[in-house]
């Protein structure tokens, strides 16, 4: 059975985040006088920010403004392929380019473990090369009709270790059996890293760099 090396994507793989820059792209493609509501969305932030909404409410919220409470995945399509190709483009780690390069080199199987959504992490995943996709789901129609509903858990923080452990109950494979690296640059993932065999802080926030120090993991830096 292949190890298992499991990389979390925005500020690890990628140099800034994706969500909302993903719903700005897709708002221009699809529908750009939706783009009038993003003036709202950092009201929606500073209502997270004061414990008025969850983060999970906040991402339902801001994919409501800028692309819709319900859109078919096929004409959502064209804006993720074209986002995915900006973000490997423009937004990818070289050190990630090369460690990704290294673990499959090493035949560890590859996975993606990201809070940001499945339909259109999937893509940037493709490019990447890795095998797997752990994802925030959205909830979609029987018509393939994505929702600006998360289906399931948030896939962050300790509901990440959660999925990656459900995921891997699917998968068949036993904890035992395998030796895992995890790889993030926040504290939110903690509970991940510490649950792996070779943990890394990669371009640590400020609260990951000192909970690294002080538990022994590895840090690095991916950004040139």
């Amino acid at each position: 059975m292949r190890d298992l090396a499991i990389y979390d994507m925005d500020r690890t793989v990628t140099r800034t985040g994706t969500y909302t820059p993903f719903l700005l792209h897709a708002a221009r493609a699809l529908n750009p006088a939706r783009l009038a509501l993003a003036p709202a969305v950092p009201f929606t932030m500073a209502a997270y920010a004061l414990k008025l909404i969850d983060r999970r409410r906040l991402k339902e919220l801001n994919q409501w403004l800028l692309i819709g409470g319900s859109v078919p995945r096929a004409t959502l399509a064209p804006a993720v392929e074209s986002f995915a190709d900006l973000i490997l483009r423009t937004n990818i780690h070289p050190g990630a380019l090369r460690q990704i390069e290294e673990d499959r080199n090493a035949g560890r199987r590859l996975v993606l473990a990201t809070a940001s959504y499945r339909f259109y992490v999937e893509a940037i995943a493709r490019r990447l090369g890795f095998d797997d996709v752990i994802a925030t789901g959205s909830i979609t129609g029987l018509d393939d009709i994505i929702h600006a509903r998360i289906d399931g858990d948030n896939n962050y923080g300790p509901a990440k270790l959660r999925l990656i452990e459900a995921w891997m109950a699917q998968e068949d494979i036993a904890r035992s059996a395998v030796k895992v690296r995890f790889y993030s640059d926040h504290v939110s993932d903690w509970p991940a890293l510490e649950w792996a065999d070779e943990p890394f802080a990669v371009n640590p926030s400020r609260g990951l760099r000192r909970m690294a120090a002080k538990r022994g993991w590895r840090i690095v830096d991916w950004g040139f």
